[in-house]
């Protein structure tokens, strides 16, 4: 289907009133481009991990909306946006008030991000998007090739975080390994455990879009729900939902922000086997001190911290003295 998309050029200050109105004129739903950081509400409900770095605010806003009307009616609607902009600047201040038309289709806007999946490889592992076939990809005897379409969960694998745990996860995961991967995303951690010889998986996550789109990649990776389940739920703040987890494992992976590790180490401990390993990344380089500060006071021992650009993953162990000061102190 082709769709009119019609985007206004304003203020940030005058977003609200421009949508209030556009929804007075029947448009059901809008897109909003601008460069306001996130509060972290806003974080929190929209189930964001990885936020990309973004200029500087400059105040100005792109505000869109979609309409599969008929030439005409889109024309009409136009004019009508273009008058209530002009009442608007009478009393507000809109910016420029640019009015754009042009066409687009639904694949250009649902699948548009397709195009920079690509297949790559990390060490023995290969990677590939779902909807590019397997004769397209160089494979050797020895590789683990994992199939995957993130859809809107976090995890293609070519974050720097991803492959740091993968790479950890290579290293300490041995051979029936019971997993719990906190934040679970698309699923990638979980399959990948799986692939490398773990004999159970367990994956958690906030968002329920992520623990579909976890379940769809277990299955295009031709594996089992009695290999792997996945939940939605929250460790941290559900002390009900976690006391259900009556489980340690041998290796716990969380592939997540600074701001959730730190809380995190606090109540982890008891869901590792006492020989248990605990591998954590998304961590910028500049909190990785305050994370390991966090594990050491919460009752672990470091084993390892790893780099990649500007990222670190830590895998660490229970140790046998709770508040073991850092190296150094």
């Amino acid at each position: 289907m082709i769709w009119k998309k019609i985007t206004i050029e304003t203020t940030t200050e005058a977003v609200d009133m421009i949508s209030y109105t556009l929804g007075e004129l029947g448009v059901e739903g809008i897109e909003v481009e601008d460069k306001v950081p996130l509060s972290e509400e806003d974080k929190q409900a929209m189930f964001i991990d990885i936020l990309p770095d973004l200029p500087p605010d400059d105040g100005v806003a792109l505000v869109s909306c979609y309409v599969d009307h008929p030439d005409a009616d889109a024309d009409v609607l136009v004019e009508q946006i273009r008058q209530s902009l002009e009442q608007l600047r009478s009393f507000m201040e809109i910016g420029t008030g640019r009015l754009t038309v042009s066409e687009t289709q639904d694949e250009d806007w649902i699948n548009k991000w397709k195009e920079y999946f690509h297949p790559f490889r990390l060490g023995r592992i290969v990677i590939k998007p779902t909807w590019i076939p397997v004769t397209e990809v160089t494979l050797q005897p020895e590789d683990v090739l994992v199939e995957i379409d993130p859809k809107t969960a976090f995890g293609t694998g070519s974050h720097e975080t991803t492959k740091l745990c993968i790479l950890q996860m290579e290293r300490y995961l041995h051979k029936n390994a019971e997993v719990l991967d906190v934040g679970c995303g698309s699923g990638i951690l979980s399959v990948i455990a799986l692939k490398l010889g773990a004999g159970q998986v367990f994956g958690v996550d906030i968002d329920p879009l992520a623990v579909e789109t976890s379940y769809e990649n277990l299955k295009a990776n031709h594996l089992t729900e009695t290999q792997a389940g996945f939940m939605q739920g929250d460790l941290i703040h559900d002390a009900e939902f976690a006391s259900s987890i009556q489980k340690q494992y041998d290796v716990v992976v969380a592939n997540i922000l600074t701001e959730v590790i730190l809380p995190l180490t606090e109540i982890i401990r008891p869901f590792l086997k006492p020989d248990g390993i605990f591998i954590t990344s998304g961590i910028l380089d500049v909190k990785a001190e305050s994370v390991c500060d966090a594990l050491t006071r919460n009752g672990f021992e470091i084993l390892e911290t790893t780099h990649m650009k500007d990222w670190v993953s830590i895998t660490a162990k229970p140790s046998a003295i709770i508040g073991k000061p850092t190296s150094g102190q």
